[in-house]
């Protein structure tokens, strides 16, 4: 049971990192330098508590959607970051 709230506490961070990176790539030119960044960005700071929790890499994929989730709503609303 222990593991179900480590996997569910990677993703839910997953989700939450990645809502302001997809604000910002909503922003910027599709597949700019900036735009891989902003994607690409988050991912050493959800592989770190991944491997630290001891999360198994075969939660990868749910992680992967977690992010993908975040772009997503990151993207959708318009949240203002200051500029």
């Amino acid at each position: 049971m222990e593991t179900v709230y480590k996997v569910l506490f990677v993703t839910l961070l997953s989700v939450l990192l990645n809502i302001p990176f997809g604000n910002l790539r909503s922003k910027v030119g599709k597949f700019s330098k900036k735009w891989f960044l902003y994607i690409h960005l988050p991912i050493p700071f959800i592989a770190l508590p991944r491997i630290f929790l001891g999360v198994s890499v075969y939660f990868i994929p749910l992680l992967l959607i977690g992010s993908i989730i975040g772009q997503i709503i990151g993207a959708r609303y318009n949240f203002r970051i200051n500029q």
